[in-house]
């Protein structure tokens, strides 16, 4: 399904919600906030009489309800400390001398500071939002975290996070299997990757054994062993706990992971929607001239099919490019074994630290016609211009195509 965003914006809506006496909990009024007053962030910062005054918005009322309210009376210690950090913020990126100026004996904030605190604001509440969002939605135990110290940029308009594939019409991601191993404790002589013709993916400690251009056999939901089997690890989804973050260098969003990653370590899936290569081609001359696209060419077998994350996808969506990437790609079949359609998993190379960023080669096997998040960057197979490459490896091509 396609979604069209509200127009109303979230003030508007708010205060119609007062004027009709309405509740609505996603938007913050509820029967506790509809008559209630609660500081949600604080906007403007004033002297008057030797007294100190903020200008307070309440959450759930729209900004039109906006009072000025001496320091002594706010109980919001947190908010107090983010609105003096944003000015702090600001007053070193423009290296003003001085925050205040004074006319009339009344002290009070230059107008650009208070606009650039209310900004901050706001995108703080929309990417906690976002993150609550995110973590509703994920089917793993892992967390997942926003973060933006770089810019004003919110949470992406027009992303959808999903789990697992999501298929176009007429295109079957389940091809119907209904036998799985007999085995009690895997792997048996005749579990799932033998049957194949192939060797188990995993070793004893569950981490990656075989060489990138293999596939992966995983159990199945018809097979006799239990969850803790050894041979299901991507099934399970991602089993760290990651930071969507923004680059501080024209890349657009990143991921990096909140815990050390062993080497050969399942790290995440790649999903989106799965549509037919023609539709690819068209959509990809459309995201060529908007200068991004999430194309990812199914290729294990053939290049019937391609995964499309630039509406629908996952964290996976915002992991960018390097030319030494500490991740890399292998085709994994599960539930599917259709070798048209595999799963897309991404392992670690190496010993990723707790705070890195996660990255992969745009240009590995199985991995051609996936972008960055960065609006300048182009689908390596139908570029009509060379994209410069900004991943700053030692080994940096120079261009992402």
């Amino acid at each position: 399904a396609w979604y069209v965003p509200c127009l109303a914006s979230l003030e508007t809506l708010q205060e119609l919600c007062r004027k009709e006496n309405l509740r609505c909990k996603s938007i913050g009024i509820t029967n506790r906030s509809l008559k209630s007053y609660e500081v949600e962030y604080l906007c403007d910062y004033k002297v008057e009489e030797g007294t100190e005054y903020y200008l307070v918005k309440w959450k759930g009322w729209p900004e039109s309800s906006n009072t000025w309210e001496p320091q002594k009376n706010l109980k919001c210690p947190l908010l107090l400390q983010n609105f003096l950090s944003d000015k702090n913020e600001y007053l070193s990126r423009v290296r003003e001398g001085k925050a205040l100026k004074v006319r009339n004996h009344v002290k009070a904030l230059k107008p650009a500071v208070a606009d650039y605190i209310v900004k901050k604001a706001k995108q703080r509440i929309a990417l906690q939002r976002w993150k609550e969002e995110l973590n509703r939605k994920k089917n793993h135990k892992a967390m997942i975290l926003v973060e933006n110290t770089v810019d004003l940029e919110g949470p992406p308009l027009d992303f959808y996070y999903i789990n697992e594939y999501k298929p176009a019409p007429g295109i079957n991601v389940i091809n119907g299997i209904t036998t799985g191993c007999e085995c009690t404790d895997c792997p048996a002589e005749k579990c799932c990757p033998k049957e194949a013709g192939f060797i188990l993916a995993y070793n004893k400690r569950k981490k990656l054994k075989i060489q990138p251009g293999l596939p992966i056999y995983e159990c199945n939901s018809f097979c006799r062993c239990g969850p803790n089997c050894p041979n299901r690890i991507v099934q399970k989804g991602t089993p760290y706990s990651l930071c969507i973050f923004r680059t501080n260098n024209g890349r657009g969003w990143g991921v990096k992971t909140l815990q050390e990653i062993k080497t050969n370590s399942f790290v995440m899936e790649y999903v989106g929607e799965v549509i037919t290569s023609e539709e690819a081609e068209r959509r990809g001359q459309l995201y060529d001239n908007q200068g991004n696209t999430y194309l990812f060419d199914l290729d294990y077998d053939s290049d019937e099919f391609t995964v499309d994350a630039a509406r629908y996808g996952n964290v996976s969506h915002f992991v960018n490019h390097s030319c030494d990437p500490n991740l890399q790609v292998f085709n994994v079949f599960i539930d599917n074994l259709d070798l048209r359609l595999p799963r897309i998993a991404l392992f670690s190379t190496r010993t990723i630290k707790a705070g890195e960023e996660l990255t992969f080669d745009y240009q590995m096997k199985g991995s051609i016609d996936l972008t960055s998040d960065s609006a300048d960057s182009l689908s390596p197979s139908r570029k009509r211009i060379r994209t410069v490459c900004k991943c700053g490896a030692v080994c940096c091509r120079g261009y992402l195509n």
